[in-house]
């Protein structure tokens, strides 16, 4: 019996390292995505080229990419078979839906603010990420790891004064830089940390495959986004000048590489959680300054050399420190 026991013990210690092990890599790939994609699309897609029409193609690419790794793992027939309308909605539409709000929220309040205050409270979607998968998934955070959180934070106003101090500013209405501009922004940070929350339930309390999540996702944004070129200029380009308007060999490349992001996205939310990604996302400005350095010629600001330890320290402190349910003493 002791030796069954100790033999299950050991099985599930090695299946969670193997699982730990998954999270690393898929996190330093998205790391690295993250990091590189600002750079490659700003060398590869040209001034012509109609933003929408990139964004679509990126969806699609998307959905191919995470069908052909659904028929390789052979979870595709199975996928299908057992695929409803009604369980689509609940586990990929309400959440494609609020990210679809949430990305309209950031471009209207990303034109009646400064670069340097709209970073800084779109930040605050880390703490709200933290709060949902608490009210949803009732998963709780040690003392360190919120310790770690606020440190997170910091060094992602650090690095948002690094480059935003270099930018333009918004509107100079008061009352629009707050209605349109920090009550949007906070609203998106809402939004952004309730719709990763969502995800984060559906993969793995309701067992939906990340895959799968990425194909429907992708489809509800796309047709959204479809819908939005009725009346807008993008719409209007592409049926003047035509989808692929601009595009060259390079276009290809921010588009496939976007693609590829969006999945690990989706591996990384599942397997680790949306508050595992708002590590990635703030690591990556490090990448970002790290690759500019070495392609453009172009230092890291001192803001950026105070916040990469700060970075490192806060991923070292929340992966060392989880939440521990205390036993009740007998």
């Amino acid at each position: 019996m002791a030796y069954t026991k100790s033999k299950a013990e050991n099985s599930k210690s090695s299946s969670s390292g193997v699982v730990e092990k998954r999270v690393w890599f898929y996190s330093l790939l998205l790391t690295v995505q993250y990091g590189a994609q600002p750079l490659i699309s700003k060398r590869c897609i040209g001034r012509d080229v109609i933003v929408t029409s990139s964004v679509l193609a990126c969806e699609i690419v998307k959905v191919i990419c995470a069908l052909l790794l659904m028929a390789k793992d052979g979870t595709l027939n199975k996928a299908f078979k057992e695929w409803t309308l009604i369980g689509s909605l609940r586990a990929s539409g309400l959440p494609a839906a609020i990210y679809a709000l949430q990305n309209s929220l950031l471009q209207i309040s990303y034109r009646n603010l400064d670069s340097l205050t709209f970073s800084m409270l779109n930040q605050t979607k880390l703490i709200f990420t933290a709060l949902f998968t608490f009210i949803i998934l009732r998963q709780k955070q040690s003392i360190q790891q919120i310790g770690a959180l606020f440190i997170l934070i910091l060094a992602a106003v650090l690095l948002s004064i690094g480059e935003g101090s270099r930018k333009d500013y918004g509107s100079d209405n008061p009352d629009e830089i707050v209605l349109y501009g920090i009550i949007l922004v906070l609203i998106a940070s809402v939004l952004s940390g309730l719709a990763s929350a969502l995800c984060q339930w559906a993969s793995q309390v309701k067992k939906h495959s990340s895959y799968l999540m990425t194909v429907e996702m992708s489809i509800v944004g796309s047709l959204c986004l479809l819908a939005s070129t009725y009346k807008s200029p993008d719409g209007e380009a592409m049926r003047q000048h035509g989808f692929f308007y601009g595009w060259t060999l390079l276009t290809t490349i921010p588009v496939f590489v976007n693609a590829v992001g969006g999945i690990l996205v989706g591996l990384v939310t599942s397997y680790a959680g949306g508050v595992r990604k708002g590590f990635v996302i703030v690591s990556a400005l490090l990448v970002t300054a790290l690759l500019q350095f070495v392609l453009d010629g172009k230092p890291p600001s001192l803001f950026c050399l105070v916040a990469l330890p700060l970075v490192m320290t806060s991923i070292s402190i929340y992966q060392k420190y989880p939440y521990r349910v205390k036993k009740k003493e007998a």
